[in-house]
């Protein structure tokens, strides 16, 4: 009996600890969306799951008898802040009917503001003393209202001839700062407007101005039509800033629905700059609002969830467009967005007349402690969080990145530079590899030095032994048969062709210093020369992604870029009365890569070593390679064929023209063979799937 208690006991414990285990796991399962973060490339990948829906408000409770009052195509939403839940508030633009809702965090209306004042509520700010910043587009007006609900000011149209006699003032979102208002309005493509409290509303300028976008068919309308058909065209204007905010340092945030990528967010210092570049910027952004950390957050109206960091990097993106499956945290058209105290979300649903709370899971409590610690300047503290970030997701490459820099500012140089690369980080890797580097040299630079010059003294004095005792007699001779082979001189007539071009076109043609057997070991010399650099290359300078290889497709590109344009070369001087053969050609291009060949090592190794400041030498490098190289194929062309300069230049154009072409003509053999093989496919379906039925 006593066993089959304990037998017992131990399932039950079983249980619930695996009922403990799996019900928060089942919890991030049930949530209708994936969570995205940008990794050190700038793209998206899959990350944890950053929030979970905790609660939705469908309806505000009031505190009159126990009704209820629904939220009618509600347009803005701001938290007021306290020091605990219980006196945060939020403050809803309930537009449809016309007044603005304060509400505890519990969905309990505290009361309403403007009702029998305002029209149209658009957007609404909210100042640390209570006081409401409400734009009002149908009103026209910016009206403010005290803790109380009281009217205190009413600011319309500016009467400045500066704002625009005929630019219409319909304030959609407001910002405060001081008592500078910063506005958007409906269709002003000025930017945002600044209005200041005396006089009535004193306009102060326009801020915050998108760029004039130009597109191709405007370009194209410019060349062609005439100024009159041009003057009737609709003029180039700017996107209109669509919403904003502003932080606890007076720095202004703007979106912008249309527009380029870099204007649609926007992080602008008091004199306009914008001071972050968003590798992935929000797409329709509807609504942001700043965080507790210096962090930003966007949402779109189309559902999706942007958090940034101070910088513009992407956080993490979640969320999406409800399906009409009405699962919560999904969304139907967004139209705010705002975040309290402790870190929840608070999202704004228009069309459903909803706002939608989220809750941060533990992975990104953990990113948002390391956020903050490392911004206080305690590093190493924040490798605690950092530590455990990484634990759970070693490819979070924010996190790889702070931990990097994290020990960068403890002069642990070694270990910053794994995570600087781990993180896609090539300037920090290339900060952390100069200390490496110079801590390198100052304990290295003398033996370095010593061990180079006693090289060069040993290598003298054999050369002084043999030339006195020729004691390499043998060696010499060996040589001497190996040098004296025709293949050995094809191979290495490289070095006498990229000094001697015209006189080197002639031994090709004239003197047998061709053939494609030296032709094919000479390739393959540089193939192997360009896949050991595009693969094993310092990272500073590399392109290819660490570890990615397609080693067959870079040995197929060289040998069919070097054919198509040798064949091309050779269509078109034999229609031009050309002398050259196909063979003279290639090799002719093949002696011309020697600079490549040359100089390319030299730059490989330079690159193992190089930072951030010596990066000029690899780019000047380059431009002296491909120079020559140039010039090597234009008298290869001119010499092989004996053509005039002139001659030389028109065939390099058509040689180019064909290229074009060809490629042009295997793309479109390429679509049409696609097509043709899917229309195959369907129709081996179709036939299949009938006589199954039959």
């Amino acid at each position: 009996m006593r066993k089959l208690s304990k037998i017992i006991t131990f399932g039950v414990a079983f249980c619930m600890t695996a009922m403990a285990v799996i019900q928060p796991i089942t919890a991030l399962a049930d949530v209708p969306y994936r969570t995205y973060t940008q990794n050190g490339y700038g793209e998206m990948v899959e990350t944890q799951t950053a929030y979970i829906p905790q609660e939705t408000f469908i309806r505000i409770e009031s505190d009159q008898e126990g009704a209820v009052t629904q939220l009618v195509t509600p347009s803005d939403l701001k938290i007021l802040k306290g020091e605990t839940d219980a006196d945060t508030y939020m403050y809803i633009a309930d537009t449809g009917n016309s007044r603005i809702v304060v509400s505890d965090l519990k969905g309990n209306m505290v009361r309403e503001i403007g009702k029998g004042i305002l029209k149209k509520p658009n957007g609404i700010f909210v100042k640390e003393d209570g006081t409401l910043y409400v734009a009002d587009s149908d009103l026209a007006q910016v009206v403010v209202f005290d803790v109380n609900g009281n009217v205190i000011e009413q600011y319309g149209k500016p009467n400045s001839p500066l704002y625009g006699e005929n630019t219409k003032f319909e304030p959609l979102k407001i910002a405060v700062s001081g008592d500078t208002m910063y506005i958007t309005s409906s269709g002003n493509t000025n930017g945002v407007i600044q209005l200041t409290p005396q006089d009535g509303g004193t306009f102060l300028g326009y801020f915050g101005t998108n760029m004039t976008s130009v597109t191709v068919l405007q370009k194209f309308q410019e060349l062609i039509f005439s100024d009159d058909t041009k003057s009737r065209l609709t003029g180039k204007l700017p996107a209109s800033v669509s919403n904003l905010c502003i932080d606890a340092k007076g720095l202004i945030y703007t979106l912008t629905t249309g527009g380029t990528d870099f204007e649609k967010l926007k992080k602008l210092d008091i004199s306009g700059s914008n001071l972050i570049q968003v590798a992935i910027p929000p797409w329709n952004g509807a609504a942001v609002c700043t965080g507790n950390y210096e962090n930003i957050y966007v949402a779109s109206s189309d559902g999706y969830i942007y958090e940034y960091n101070k910088e513009g990097s992407l956080l993490f993106m979640y969320g999406g467009k409800d399906d009409k499956t009405y699962r919560v945290g999904l969304f139907d058209t967004v139209s705010a967005i705002a975040v309290d105290q402790n870190d929840r979300i608070y999202v704004l649903d228009t069309a459903a007349g909803e706002i939608q709370v989220f809750e941060q899971t533990e992975f990104t409590d953990l990113v948002h402690q390391s956020l903050v610690l490392y911004q206080k300047g305690a590093y190493t503290q924040s490798k605690e969080p950092l530590t455990e970030v990484i634990r759970m997701n070693g490819l979070f490459d924010y996190a790889n990145q702070a931990m990097g820099q994290a020990l960068y500012q403890e002069e642990d140089y070694k270990e910053a530079m794994r995570y600087f690369r781990l993180a896609k980080d090539k300037p920090g890797y290339s900060d952390a590899f100069w200390e490496v580097r110079n801590e390198w040299l100052t304990g290295n630079l003398v033996t370095a030095f010593l061990i180079i010059l006693a090289i060069v003294i040993v290598v003298k004095m054999i050369k002084w032994v043999d030339r006195q005792t020729d004691v390499f007699a043998g060696v010499h001779k060996i040589t001497g048969k190996v040098t004296g082979k025709l293949l050995y001189r094809q191979l290495t007539y490289g070095f006498t062709y990229m000094k001697h071009p015209v006189d080197g076109a002639y031994d090709v043609k004239r003197k047998n210093m061709c053939s494609y057997g030296a032709s094919a070991m000479i390739i393959l010399l540089l193939i192997i020369f360009n896949i050991v650099n595009k693969y094993f290359c310092g990272f500073y300078v590399k392109t290819q992604r660490d570890g990615r290889y397609d080693i067959a497709t870079d040995v197929v590109s060289v040998l069919f870029v070097l054919l198509f344009l040798t064949a091309c070369t050779y269509l078109i001087c034999t229609i031009n009365e050309g002398e050259g053969r196909f063979k003279e050609i290639l090799c002719g291009y093949i002696y011309s890569l020697t600079p490549y060949m040359i100089i390319l090592p030299i730059i490989y190794l330079v690159g193992l070593v190089v930072t951030a400041n010596e990066i000029f030498i690899i780019e000047f490098a380059n431009v002296i390679m491909f120079t020559w190289i140039a010039i090597l194929i234009f008298l290869t062309i001119k010499e092989i064929n004996n053509y005039s300069v002139k001659e030389t230049f028109k065939v390099i154009g058509l040689t180019i023209f064909a290229a074009f072409i060809f490629a042009l003509i295997a793309f479109v053999v390429y679509v049409l063979a696609a097509q043709v093989i899917d229309f195959i496919k369907s129709l081996y379906g179709e036939v299949v799937y009938r006589i199954g039925k039959s």
